[in-house]
């Protein structure tokens, strides 16, 4: 049995609010909390401010039926969830203030037997840090963490675009400040999740989030830098991997314009930060893929060098295929360089946004759509392989300068 009737979700995004949803519908009375009125207004209308695949409609339910609702500040609860976001500032040192002013506002709600975990991805040590500025709050749970109340840390890993799937389905990492803790929260996820509840101390849940996806920057990073090494050659990297993947112990990725998202671009700073001297092939691997924007942005200059008022139209600004999220795009990030440094006209072209995010209003960047950027653009730069891109006819391709960096117009285009 779980004990657990009233949750109170803190940070309504992306991980926050389809957590937040799927407790609701499995029985919980939750409050979520977002310091973001207009986002508050519009999940208490019953819809999402963010696009997830049939996160509105399940929503819907769980707000018309008074199981979810949202609001500005917290409310006493059994549970408390942190999934607020963890940015680094300069110098790539992580940034904990907004998971510090969480725990510091929820400190005044916890009685006897509450939980309070931790999903914001973080730096090793930072959930006991939480237990730390929960006590400075609250004097009076001093030295009671994991008897009269439990904090855990039990990070997500899903994937936009199927995250109501995987949050139900994936295996989850339970990590405990005491047994007791990770008993605790395990009860909690047991309420929804079919996969694992794996139970570890808080630590080594930190530094597992931070692994996997440091994991996958090493390996991005693989093919990122030998798509620079077969430029250099002049060799196809696309049909390059395709052969070497024939190897049965070989499962070289895709290179692309380089990494973006909050997880792979932001995680491995953490684990440099715990441990710079240990950490070089993860630095080096989050410099190579770093620095493949700038790579695309020099060749598409060059091409548009060839062009009396070149007209450039990029195509994709989300971090990945067939989602609305920005952030840390390369996509974006390549977009908003070449509006500063590209004489002519150049359009973006993104069918999951309706208007440019703010760091692109009132320079030199049209929102188009595809028939508008393949009508007047010169050169056509893929940076995000969107299903409608993929279905662009081959001899409109053909008349164009193509720069191709994901690999799906091949055949027509310069190498990437």
């Amino acid at each position: 049995m779980s004990h657990f009737n009233s949750l109170c979700v803190l940070g309504l995004g992306y991980i926050g609010l389809p957590t937040a949803a799927v407790f609701a519908r499995a029985g919980l009375k939750v409050t979520g909390v977002d310091v973001n009125q207009r986002a508050v207004d519009i999940i208490n209308s019953g819809k999402a401010h963010i696009v997830e695949v049939d996160l509105d409609g399940l929503l819907q339910g769980v707000v018309s039926n008074g199981s979810l609702r949202a609001q500005t500040t917290p409310a006493e609860a059994d549970a408390f969830i942190i999934a607020v976001p963890t940015p680094f500032t300069e110098g790539y040192k992580p940034d904990v203030s907004y998971v510090e002013a969480a725990t510091r506002s929820i400190a005044p709600f916890i009685r006897d037997g509450n939980l309070i975990v931790l999903e914001s991805t973080v730096p090793p040590g930072a959930t006991d840090q939480m237990v730390a500025w929960i006590e400075e709050v609250r004097p009076d749970l001093k030295g009671t963490c994991g008897t009269r109340y439990h904090v855990a840390h039990c990070p997500e890993r899903v994937l936009p675009g199927r995250v109501l799937i995987e949050l139900v389905e994936n295996d989850r990492i339970i990590g405990g400040i005491t047994d007791a803790c990770a008993l605790k929260a395990q009860a909690l996820y047991e309420i929804f999740v079919k996969g694992s509840c794996v139970r570890t101390n808080a630590r080594t849940a930190e530094l597992a989030k931070l692994s996997e996806n440091a994991f996958r920057d090493v390996n991005i990073a693989f093919a990122n830098e030998l798509s620079l090494i077969a430029d250099r050659l002049d060799i196809d990297v696309w049909e390059l991997i395709s052969l070497a993947n024939r190897h049965p112990r070989v499962n070289i990725l895709q290179p692309g314009p380089g990494v973006g998202g909050h997880c792979i671009a932001v995680d491995p700073w953490f684990i440099v930060g715990a441990a710079p001297e240990e950490a070089r092939l993860i630095r080096t691997a989050r410099e190579v893929n770093d620095s493949k924007p700038h790579t695309v942005v020099a060749k598409v200059l060059a091409a548009a060098d060839r062009f009396k008022g070149p007209k450039v139209a990029c195509f994709g600004l989300a971090f990945k295929p067939d989602i609305d999220d920005l952030r840390s795009s390369p996509a974006l990030e390549i977009t908003s360089t070449l509006a500063d440094r590209l004489s002519g006209r150049l359009m973006a072209v993104e069918p999951n946004i309706e208007e440019l995010p703010e760091s692109m209003v009132g320079r030199n960047i049209d929102l188009v759509d595809t028939e508008t950027a393949l009508a007047e653009a010169d050169i056509l730069v893929l940076l995000v392989d969107h299903k409608p891109f993929k279905q662009i006819p081959a001899d409109i391709l053909a008349e164009k300068v193509l720069i191709d960096t994901r690999g799906i117009w091949r055949g027509q285009a310069v190498k990437s």
